[in-house]
């Protein structure tokens, strides 16, 4: 398994750019914590260019949080340029199980498409692996049965990284399984928390083919920015500000010696 602290020296060192097909609610969020990683985000939205800018980036970040019918066929073609050229694509499923239009969307793309890592809440990832699961507008009300198991089920018959994001997140890929424990309560008191950790996750899929490790290092790392984001917030708005910065400042040691990784 690849050392998790040196797929943030690569992403430092290498500078991908990562092509983000995003919701309009976070995404400054998600350009901006790309940039804190390390990474380059670009925002591109047009059916003229999408395949195009696809063919020169690291990775492919499709977010469904303000779906229309219209972006649907340009993440697709997106996506289907990232097959042709080998490039992950990071699928966040949001608000999957809230609507019939997210919901069918979301299988749709994991049925047609090569996805490299599917990560959601466990109210979406849940609905995407058929089990009973509560999703509120795009927040998660849980899943019925044991979230590792389900996970790891999903991630076997998908052939791809699943990532079950949570207090203690769960990450799959059918034969392997890391469980991370970084983070904290402040993170699910501010929007976009979960569009960045995909950001993350797209940042150092950029760059390794290992995308269990690449995942474990992304929500590791974007953990570990919250905890220390934390500390001297007064709420969630200056935490909020205060995660950006902190981001920046994980340096790839923190996240071997601080990354509260295992595997299960």
């Amino acid at each position: 398994m690849t050392l998790f602290g040196s797929i943030l020296t690569d992403i430092r060192e290498k500078t991908p750019l990562v092509h983000h097909m995003t919701n309009y609610v976070t995404v400054n969020d998600c350009a901006n914590i790309t940039l804190c990683i390390g990474a380059s985000p670009v925002m591109a939205h047009a059916e003229e260019e999408v395949g195009e800018m696809v063919a020169l980036a690291g990775a492919l970040v499709l977010n469904i949080g303000t779906l229309d019918t219209l972006q649907i066929d340009r993440m697709f073609i997106a996506a289907k340029a990232a097959e042709k050229y080998g490039i992950p694509i990071i699928l966040d499923p949001v608000g999957a199980g809230a609507t019939s239009l997210r919901t069918k969307t979301a299988q749709r793309m994991i049925q047609e498409l090569s996805i490299s890592v599917l990560k959601g809440n466990a109210g979406e990832i849940g609905t995407l692996a058929g089990k009973q699961a509560q999703v509120r507008g795009v927040d998660s009300g849980g899943v019925n049965g044991d979230p590792t198991e389900i996970t790891c089920g999903l991630a076997e018959r998908l052939s791809c990284t699943v990532v079950m994001s949570g207090p203690i997140d769960i990450i799959s890929d059918g034969s392997r399984t890391l469980l991370c424990e970084n983070g904290h309560p402040y993170m699910g008191r501010i929007s976009g928390t979960g569009c960045m950790a995909a950001s993350v996750i797209g940042s150092c899929a950029a760059v390794t083919q290992d995308y269990l490790s690449a995942s474990a290092t992304g929500v590791s790392a974007f953990g570990i920015a919250g905890e220390r984001a934390a500390v001297d917030a007064a709420g969630p708005g200056s935490f909020k500000c205060r995660l950006f910065d902190s981001m920046a400042s994980v340096r790839s040691d923190d996240v071997d010696r601080y990354g509260r990784i295992r595997s299960v």
